[in-house]
């Protein structure tokens, strides 16, 4: 019988601590799970921090002339960008259309008024071929004279997308609210394209000088000066423009000039031209614009001329799809050459 108690009282005993609601913690227990909380947060946090960004787009269209009618696949191209510290930063860039790195530098910015970037990336010269990239340029096509004196369709051979291996001082002064009043570009480069080492022992400069006085206005004015190939062939480039972006309108006009040495001893050719750009935004989502584009590939001979009107419409329905159809009137001086009514379509799809 007494056996029987126990055991009945044991159970109860047990049952009441059953029911008994289980102890808080304390507040060193709860402090302790916080901070391994934070931690974790934190250790997390540094290491999306450190992932790249990745973007990019592509850009493909159809073309219509006279002589020619094509389909055509512009550029596929994929970014990556992101920060190794708060002061150091990279950008990597491939093209999938011909492959090639176009854009692989480091960029330290210690101060506004100094910054130091190394690898290859835009040369500095000329507002459109640094201010206005691909996704931002109200055209299809770049203008002559930036194409056949800037390393696009280089009148000395290369064909580098404006863009070159070196190492580049920069920075801005006189800040102001959304821009600075003055800002320069030094750098100095291999000459020779792009993912190309130096084929002779100079070294190319670029220089660039901006001011903007008021927001949405900057002049600018751009120097070049390089030998390339080993026969250390002449190549100087000079420019000057002024673009004023801001609300609906876009007015812009550069003047790019230089000097070509030509290989096997054929001297050196002087080339000039100039174009001017105009546009509104209708609305936020439609723009249409007008340039007029000439360049003369040989100064001496008039002949050499060749002159762009061309009219475009810029339609981005959405952050992701831009349209652009242009139409341009291409007159050449040459009777050697005949005149042509060209249409072109592209679309860019943005990631």
């Amino acid at each position: 019988m007494k056996t029987i108690f126990v055991g009945l009282f044991s159970l109860l005993i047990l049952g009441v601590q059953a029911r008994e609601p289980a102890a808080e913690p304390s507040v060193a227990e709860l402090s302790a799970e916080v901070e391994a909380l934070k931690a974790k947060t934190s250790t997390w946090d540094r290491i999306l921090a450190r992932l790249p960004e990745i973007s990019g787009y592509v850009q493909a269209g159809c073309e219509w002339s006279e002589t020619s009618s094509s389909f055509f696949i512009k550029r596929v191209r994929l970014n990556l960008a992101g920060a190794i510290a708060p002061k150091l930063d990279y950008r990597v860039q491939v093209e999938f259309v011909s492959p090639k790195i176009v854009d692989a530098y480091l960029r330290y910015r210690p101060f506004d008024g100094l910054n130091f970037q190394l690898g290859e990336f835009k040369l500095p010269f000329s507002i459109e071929n640094t201010e206005y990239p691909p996704l931002k340029y109200e055209f299809i096509e770049y203008p002559l004279s930036l194409c056949r004196l800037m390393g696009f369709n280089d009148i000395c051979g290369l064909s580098a997308t404006g863009r070159d291996m070196g190492a580049m001082l920069c920075g801005s002064f006189f800040k102001r609210e959304g821009f600075s009043i003055l800002s320069y570009n030094f750098g100095v480069f291999n000459g020779e394209g792009l993912n190309i080492k130096d084929k002779n022992k100079s070294k190319d400069i670029a220089a660039r000088l901006t001011l903007r006085p008021v927001a949405g206005l900057q002049v600018a004015g751009s120097y070049y000066w390089g030998e390339y190939g080993a026969d250390y062939l002449k190549r100087v480039r000079y420019g000057a423009g002024a673009c004023y972006d801001r609300g609906p309108l876009v007015v812009r006009a550069e003047w790019i000039c230089g000097t070509t040495g030509l290989p096997q001893g054929a001297g050196e050719l002087d080339s000039d031209g100039w174009y001017a750009v105009g546009g509104w935004r209708v609305t936020r989502t439609l723009m249409p614009a007008v340039r007029y584009d000439t360049f003369r590939e040989n100064t001496f001979e008039n002949a050499s001329r060749q002159t762009n009107y061309t009219a475009g419409l810029l339609w981005q329905p959405v952050k992701f799809l831009r349209c652009q159809l242009n139409y341009t009137y291409e007159d050449y001086a040459s009777h050697a050459a005949s005149n042509r009514n060209v249409v072109s379509l592209m679309l860019s799809g943005i990631f």
